[in-house]
């Protein structure tokens, strides 16, 4: 069941509990330090990621790599 946010309050990332704004709430987005712990954590085993697209190179494109070899 969800609780009801009001202008002045947030839902935590975390839980989506109410989380008021500051001074009230020093842990503020989140409604708890433990709630800020556990988005960190996801943060540090990558369960969140940013994603990215690499761009397609074309053929001619490609990145030209050295011959260890020096022959050219």
């Amino acid at each position: 069941m969800s609780r009801p946010v009001s202008a002045t309050t947030t839902p935590c990332p975390s839980c989506r509990r109410p989380a008021p704004p500051r001074p009230e709430n020093p842990e503020f987005p989140f409604c708890s330090a433990r709630c800020r712990a556990v988005d960190l954590g996801r943060w540090l085993t990558e369960a969140y990621r940013i994603p990215t697209t690499a761009p397609e190179l074309e053929e001619d494109e490609a990145p030209v790599v050295p011959d260890p070899d020096g022959d050219g």
